[in-house]
């Protein structure tokens, strides 16, 4: 079969039948065949004889097709078949040859499908378990190295405030044992003062003695010598002052540590951080695989949910309280909220009635509802994400620091919200889990190149895919939910200006593209589909869009104050 033409793609909605000539939509697929059917070529491929045992399953069910490689010994034959007693793959030829006589000769194929399926199921293990457990515990060393900051920090401060007290009570000790022997010396030094006036006293004595005693002794008349009786006072009795003995301190840096305090390092075992068996995962987890199986269990209540060959329009939405709509969120009840570009934010009834409106900061992709009926918003002026409760009540959520908040989508799988934030020239996306605790950042690729510009819409896919509308790089960026970049899509023409973008139960991402008035469908793997919705159907300037649970999409139209609901899938 020709490939169609990219006119003919542009007015496809669906992935088309494999047949020849036949346009009609491929929700089936030929195993054996490798090729898309629709239902009617299904069915002729069915009654046919040379077809009627070939395996045919939804086309998302599908097998990979084996991989060519030619057998080196038959170069015109390909490997089909496999060897388990060798180990090899090999061509029929091959296996008619006596080096495999009497072996047991496999369909290479089903090798291939089950080792796909095995690969695959690692793959899942990683993206389910290893990563998000592994990304759990390096948050926990981040924030138990905060903590460990923190907590050195204050040791530090009291280490120093305990050494200014000390310091502060031996200056005080110090002033008073200087002070206290000011006061012992001048108290010796006036005893021996008062001692040296004695002594000066008792000299002045002598000297008057002396000269008194040479008076007598110069007399003529000697009579008087025999008569006259002098007595000599003694010298008077004095002590010794005791000087005071200087005790010096005895103390060493052991004492001083005392003192101050010491940090020390308990003397206990370190506790292995704890990993969760993939048997007992985190509630995370459980969610995660929660929401996969419910995902499939609705797959397997819907076994032909596929692509419809058209899209209806199911209802229009005249929307009071806003100007033109920019992005619109649909909660579980079916009530929605949108915002416009003048910071307006209301709730509508299934009717269309307005049951509230807030003013915030404008913006696009700014508010998200979640699957316990709230609905967050962000204020990229404020930086704060705020939450909405079905009562009405408004809270602070999460405070985003240095970035604004500019985008967010709550996960349908975790809970988890996820939120596009720009500073200056960066960007980046943050995860944060259901308490507003942030738990993942994602910026630059493996090469450290900046993965966003202006993250202006985000979504989630049902593989845990980031998609993310960047209207200043034009393209939608999917990055996995570990942060490593998958693909990007750029558009069919050039000048592409992505706008709103949500993701369905099947995987497909849908965005809107302002340029040319357009929606595109694309597969889970960035691969191109269609153009679902064109100003062919009535649509001016598509901004917003989502699915609900019931697999209707939305549309909010820029210009106006319309949102239309479509029916696209069946």
């Amino acid at each position: 079969m020709s490939e169609p033409s990219d006119e003919q793609a542009a007015m496809q909605h669906y992935l088309v039948c494999g047949t020849e000539d036949c346009q009609k939509n491929g929700q089936f697929y030929c195993n054996a065949c490798h090729r898309p059917l629709c239902e009617q070529c299904r069915d002729e491929h069915q009654k046919s004889l040379n077809t009627k045992n070939h395996e045919i399953v939804l086309y998302r069910h599908r097998k990979h097709q084996l991989p060519v490689e030619l057998c080196q010994d038959h170069p015109t034959r390909n490997k089909e078949l496999f060897c388990r007693e060798c180990s090899i793959p090999i061509c029929s030829k091959c296996s008619t040859m006596k080096e495999h006589k009497g072996h047991d000769i496999d369909d290479l194929e089903e090798i291939y499908t089950d080792k796909y399926a095995v690969w695959q199921g690692e793959f899942s293990k990683i993206q389910k378990y290893f990563l998000p457990t592994t990304n759990s515990l390096k948050a926990d060393i981040e924030e138990e190295v905060t903590e460990i900051k923190k907590i050195m920090k204050s040791f530090r401060a009291s280490i120093k405030a305990e050494a200014e007290s000390l310091k502060n009570l031996v200056d005080e000790v110090t002033s008073e044992s200087i002070e206290n022997t000011h006061t012992m010396e001048k108290t010796l030094l006036k005893m021996l003062k008062s001692q040296e006036t004695t002594y000066d006293d008792y000299i002045t004595y002598l000297w008057k003695m002396s000269d008194e005693f040479q008076e007598y002794l110069s007399i003529t008349n000697k009579k008087l010598l025999f008569t006259k009786i002098l007595r000599i006072q003694p010298i008077p009795e004095t002590t010794k002052p005791v000087p005071p003995v200087f005790t010096a301190g005895r103390f060493s840096k052991n004492d001083v540590t005392k003192l101050l305090g010491k940090v020390n390092v308990p003397n206990k075992k370190p506790q292995k951080r704890k990993i969760q068996l993939m048997e007992a995962e985190s509630a995370h987890m459980k969610s995660t695989e929660k929401q996969l199986e419910q995902s499939k269990e609705k797959s397997d209540m819907k076994p032909t949910l596929s692509l419809s060959s058209s899209v209806t329009k199911v209802r229009e939405y005249r929307v009071p309280g806003v100007r033109n709509v920019c992005h619109v969120s649909v909660e579980k009840s079916g009530r929605l909220w949108v915002s416009d570009d003048r910071g307006n934010l209301v709730q509508t009834d299934l009717q269309g009635n307005l049951l509230q409106k807030i003013q915030t900061s404008d913006g696009y992709g700014y508010h998200t509802a979640t699957q316990d009926g709230d609905l967050i918003y962000t204020d990229n002026d404020k930086k704060v994400i705020y939450r909405i409760t079905p009562d009405k009540k408004i809270t602070d959520f999460i405070k985003t620091g240095d970035w604004e908040p500019i985008s967010i989508h709550s996960s349908r799988i975790t809970g988890d919200i996820l939120v596009g934030m720009c500073k200056g020239e960066e960007a980046k996306v943050t995860r944060y889990n259901k308490a507003g605790k942030e738990i993942q950042n994602i910026q630059r690729d493996k090469e450290g190149q900046e993965l966003y510009r202006c993250p202006y819409y985000i979504t989630e896919n049902i593989n845990g895919d980031i998609c993310t509308s960047d209207i200043l790089k034009s393209k939608v960026e999917v990055i996995n939910k570990s942060g490593q970049h998958r693909f990007s899509y750029t558009g069919q023409v050039s000048g592409f200006w992505p706008y709103g973008i949500c993701t369905d139960v099947l995987g497909h991402i849908l965005v809107c593209e302002s340029d040319s008035d357009t929606v595109h469908l694309l597969d889970q793997d960035g691969g191109f589909l269609s153009i679902i919705l064109s100003p062919k159907q009535g649509i001016d300037s598509v901004c917003g869009v989502c699915v609900d649970d019931e697999n209707n999409l939305y549309v909010g139209q820029h210009e106006t104050y319309t949102v239309t609901v479509y029916k696209y899938l069946q």
